[in-house]
């Protein structure tokens, strides 16, 4: 009997922490980091190798809210 594995609608792509960080432009200690402090998961693939979920990476991007300009200039 073989088990099929379905994938789901939303599919994930784990990613390096060395792609992470040159997808944000940072170092991969910086990746590192967010994952210590819980503000983005770690998956162990195996003994060493250390996976993330691409979508979290791109929910650490946050805009920068710009100053109005004044119209009465």
């Amino acid at each position: 009997m073989s088990t099929k594995i379905r994938p789901s609608t939303e599919t994930r792509r784990y990613v390096s922490i060395q792609y992470a960080a040159e997808y944000l432009g940072l170092t991969q200690g910086g990746v590192r980091k967010f994952i210590a402090e819980g503000r983005l998961s770690g998956y162990r693939v195996g003994k060493r190798a250390i996976r993330v979920d691409l979508r979290e990476v791109e929910e650490l991007l946050r805009p920068i809210p710009t100053a109005k300009v004044r119209e009465d200039r």
